[in-house]
């Protein structure tokens, strides 16, 4: 299902199954070659940060209005895509080699986000609430 993003692109509407599917996939995957035991949590953490220090310098020097229209140039929507498929590929890893549920940690920290940012204290302002459970 897809739906209109906030940029007037479509947007891909994700599942838990598919997520639950990656999750077995890169198991199998490292399994398959006896790459768990180089998957250590630390190991995984470094090498997500790599990956998302490279799919930050596919945006870094564009203007924040250039940014936005990324997707438009073919060539740079293959290289964004494909950064944001290894950061996801380590994130899902890294997850399920310390045991949390992805999906639940995401949603705990939008409950957190929330309750920290009112709507009718933060719309429209991108101000960082100050108290001392930020984070």
């Amino acid at each position: 299902m897809a739906c209109a993003g906030r940029f007037g692109r479509v947007q891909h509407e994700p599942n838990d199954s598919g997520l639950a599917d990656l999750v077995h996939r890169l198991r199998r995957f490292a399994d398959e070659r006896d790459w768990q035991r180089f998957h250590t949590p630390k190991n995984l953490s470094m090498a997500l940060a790599g990956e998302v220090g490279e799919l930050l310098a596919e945006l870094q020097w564009l203007t924040p209005e250039e940014s936005v229209r990324v997707m438009t140039d073919p060539e740079h929507a293959a290289r964004v895509r494909a950064e944001i498929g290894d950061v996801m590929i380590y994130l899902v890893r890294l997850s399920d080699v310390l045991g949390i549920d992805l999906v639940a940690a995401a949603t705990e920290k939008l409950s957190d986000a929330a309750r920290r940012y009112p709507v009718e204290q933060s719309y429209g302002s991108a101000a960082k609430a100050l108290t001392a459970d930020s984070g």
